[in-house]
């Protein structure tokens, strides 16, 4: 294994996994940490569910995640979370990325959520979300990890008590040498943690390649794109031919979207326009009413027609009524619990391809499954890749973070596994 990787939620390691595939590394992605040796691959990533965990919770499962990675000589490791920084004051962020460099005796690493390709850039500092501060974008109104501060360094110096420096765009622009440079600087200073501009893919690569020596590199999916080419030029691995292919999909279609994010919510809207839809009720699900059951018995008559879609997800201003009445964590869990059951129903239906958005919800539906490794296939829009499950039921798998995919994406990803 070249590069062991730790993501803290479910599409987040998919959408890294895809990166790393697709730049010429052999990557298998696994639900959880593995119980046995290391799958044959230069790449794992390790799919957690840490995102909106208490914090000491999040680093122990991480902290877990690295002994195997280091088990299996891992030579070096990434920390990946979503492109839009989501955290709270508390974390999970700095505190995750403190005990990794803690553990694996470092004093330095880089912070870089950029994604060019889905409007994710930084400037000196600053999250934009397209063309929008962070902290103006749909993140503002998160049900979790509400983001109201666009400056990364801020975000940051709140979830630990080490120094947050920025390596800001016009060294970034000037090439590997000035982004080493920069980092040579930083650490002669005392910053543990550095912010890294980026608004294109070339900086990505630029950041990529100076981050060589690192032994911890956060970021999203993004920054990773430049490593693959770091273990070619070292000869640790070899030049090929980029993708992975899937066996053509079979079984029905379906979409499950527990996302209430502003993209899934448009490409719900998209969706129901031209197919069969169904809105799940959380407060049915309070009042005790069986809502997998009555789901179930209105899609399994729709199957094999045309994909379904089954969805929980609401505007904010729902979601926040919502929330008062049944509390934060309370209300996710019992969502989660019911897309579960209407997974596993759905699959043993026929389903064999399955389209779920959310990363909470896409990883309560794996665990359900009993899917634990994952092949990477086919790219549906950036950042999202089809997978097919290694383990448990052989079905397809296109499991969506809440802010990806165009309006279209519902439709599409079926286009694209034929």
């Amino acid at each position: 294994m070249l590069l062991g990787c730790i993501a803290d939620d479910l599409t987040g390691a998919t959408d890294l996994a895809l990166m790393l595939a697709r730049n010429g590394l052999r990557t298998v992605q696994t639900i959880g940490v593995p119980d046995g040796a290391a799958p044959d691959a230069e790449a794992i990533v390790v799919a957690l569910k840490s995102r909106t965990n208490p914090a000491r919770d999040a680093v122990a499962q991480s902290l877990a995640a690295l002994r195997w990675l280091k088990s299996s000589d891992a030579r070096q490791i990434f920390f990946k979370y979503c492109s839009t920084f989501d955290s709270t004051p508390e974390g999970n962020i700095g505190p995750v990325a403190d005990a990794l460099l803690d553990a694996l005796g470092s004093d330095f690493t880089i912070f870089c959520p950029a994604f060019p390709a889905n409007q994710r850039s930084i400037f000196l500092g600053h999250l934009f979300v397209g063309q929008v501060l962070l902290s103006d974008s749909g993140m503002r109104h998160h049900p979790l990890t509400p983001m109201t501060d666009s400056n990364l360094v801020s975000v940051l110096a709140q979830q630990t008590r080490h120094k947050v420096g920025l390596v800001p765009f016009a060294e970034v622009e000037a090439g590997p040498d000035a982004v080493r440079a920069a980092f040579a600087r930083l650490r002669q200073a005392g910053v543990r943690h550095a912010v890294v501009d980026a608004v294109s893919d070339k900086h990505l690569m630029t950041i990529g390649e100076a981050v060589a020596e690192l032994a911890l590199v956060t970021g999203g999916s993004g920054v990773a794109m430049g490593l693959p080419g770091n273990f070619r030029r070292q000869g640790l691995a070899p030049a090929r031919a980029t993708g992975s292919d899937l066996p053509p999909g079979r079984g029905h279609a379906a979409v499950l979207a527990g996302s209430c994010s502003t993209a899934t919510l448009g490409q719900i809207e998209a969706m129901r326009a031209t197919h069969p839809a169904l809105a799940i009720d959380v407060l049915e699900i309070a009042a005790g009413k069986d809502v997998a059951g009555a789901a179930l018995s209105w899609a399994t008559p729709k199957l094999g027609k045309e994909p379904v879609l089954i969805y929980a997800s609401q505007p904010p201003e729902a979601i926040r009524a919502i929330q008062e009445k049944l509390g934060r964590a309370q209300s996710g869990e019992m969502v989660e619990h019911v897309m579960a059951k209407i997974a596993t129903g759905l699959v043993a239906a026929g389903v064999g391809r399955l389209v779920v958005a959310g990363g909470e919800t896409s990883g309560a539906v794996v665990t359900a499954l009993g899917v634990r490794t994952l092949q990477i296939g086919p790219e549906i829009d950036p950042g999202v890749p089809w997978t097919a499950a290694l383990d448990g039921p052989r079905i397809a798998l296109a499991l969506k973070s809440g802010n990806f995919g165009g309006r279209d994406f519902f439709t599409k990803a079926f286009t694209v596994l034929a």
